[in-house]
C-alpha cells in the first residue's frame, strides 16, 4: 500500500523546515569548535528535555536583558532552541533567519579559508 502524496499545506512544511535548518546550521559552522559539539549535541533527537531546559532558560534570559549578566541575544537563540521540539514557533523562527539572512547575509556564508602562508626558504 503507498501512502498518499503530501497535502500543500505538509509540503509547505516541509519547505519552511528546510529553510529553518539550512540557516540554522549556516550559523552553527560559524562557531567556533566547542560552539560546534554543543549545538549538535543540543540539537541531537535524544536531548529533547536539555534542549527545552536550555531553550526555555536563554528565552527567560532575554527577556530579562536589560540586567547587567544577561543579554538579548539569548532571545533569539533560546527561540530557536525550542522551534526544534514547538511546532508553533517553527513557522515564527523561519521569518526571523529569513529576515536576518536578507539583512546580514554574510552572517550565513562561510568565510573563505585562508591560504596557509608560503613555506620560507
Amino acid at each position: 500500500m503507498t501512502s498518499p502524496p503530501p497535502s500543500g499545506a505538509e509540503q509547505h512544511a516541509q519547505a519552511q523546515d528546510t529553510i529553518r535548518r539550512h540557516h540554522r546550521d549556516a550559523l552553527i559552522a560559524r562557531l567556533p569548535a566547542r560552539g560546534q559539539r554543543m549545538a549538535a549535541w543540543l540539537l541531537a533527537e535524544e536531548h529533547k528535555i536539555p534542549r527545552m531546559a536550555a531553550g526555555s532558560l536563554l528565552v527567560v534570559g532575554g527577556v530579562f536583558s536589560f540586567l547587567p549578566v544577561l543579554g538579548l541575544w539569548m532571545l533569539p537563540l533560546g527561540l530557536l532552541l525550542l522551534a526544534e521540539d514547538i511546532p508553533l514557533l517553527r513557522g515564527l523562527c523561519t521569518r526571523l533567519l529569513v529576515w536576518a539572512a536578507q539583512k546580514r547575509p554574510d552572517l550565513f556564508t562561510l568565510p573563505a579559508k585562508e591560504a596557509p602562508p608560503a613555506p620560507k626558504g
